[in-house]
């Protein structure tokens, strides 16, 4: 089966008014929402890791999973371009993270050769089933295995979106990953032009 990718009902609404923020902001803008507030995994070298870590900088949060075809490996090479792009001062000021809907496969090893190959800075993190399952729940994150052709090939259905949130730890945007007619090279413009207002303080 094919996997599909999902966007939250709130990022459909709201994307009819995305480059209408009034901040001017190219991507779907989301602040004030009542969710996405914090998780508490564990980081691919086995550290503890929360949104405090990371106050001070924009922080990029994806869900995916390593054996990912497509959106997955596809949106952390357009994150590494977005670095790039910043130029080395503003880069230091964001953290990308990758967030797996999959541990039962995704291990801290795995994790460890996966996510940094994409740009060392990247940090990708993981939780038992259920921690993952309630993370996905707070971030209105949809995932759902979908069989293979045996028991260990499965694919993961999940949602194609990163959320963004500003210096101060607040949510601030959406981003969807993937859709119809989705342009990288548009997509990376976006997410450099929102990450420059973000850290001036917008």
């Amino acid at each position: 089966m094919k996997r599909r990718l999902f966007l939250p009902l709130f990022a459909l609404g709201l994307a009819l008014l995305a480059g209408c923020s009034q901040d001017g902001f190219k991507d779907t803008d989301i602040t004030g929402v009542e969710y996405a507030r914090d998780f508490h995994l564990t980081d691919q070298n086995g550290k503890p890791r929360s949104m405090a870590d990371f106050k001070g900088r924009v922080v990029s949060i994806f869900f995916g999973y390593t054996q990912c075809p497509d959106v997955c490996p596809t949106t952390m090479a357009e994150m590494h371009t977005v670095l790039q792009k910043l130029g080395p001062e503003d880069a230091a000021k964001v953290q990308v993270l990758f967030i797996t809907v999959d541990p039962e496969r995704d291990t801290q090893a795995l994790l460890t050769q996966y996510v940094p190959a994409f740009d060392p800075s990247f940090i990708g993190l993981r939780g038992d089933a259920a921690t993952t399952a309630q993370t996905a729940k707070d971030y209105k994150v949809f995932y759902e295995k979908v069989p293979g052709k045996t028991p260990g090939s499965y694919s993961m259905n999940h949602t194609a979106g990163s959320y963004v949130y500003d210096p101060q730890g607040r949510l601030r945007l959406f981003v969807s990953h993937g859709g119809p007619g989705d342009d990288a090279k548009v997509s990376i413009e976006r997410q450099v032009h929102d990450i420059k207002l973000l850290l001036a303080g917008k």
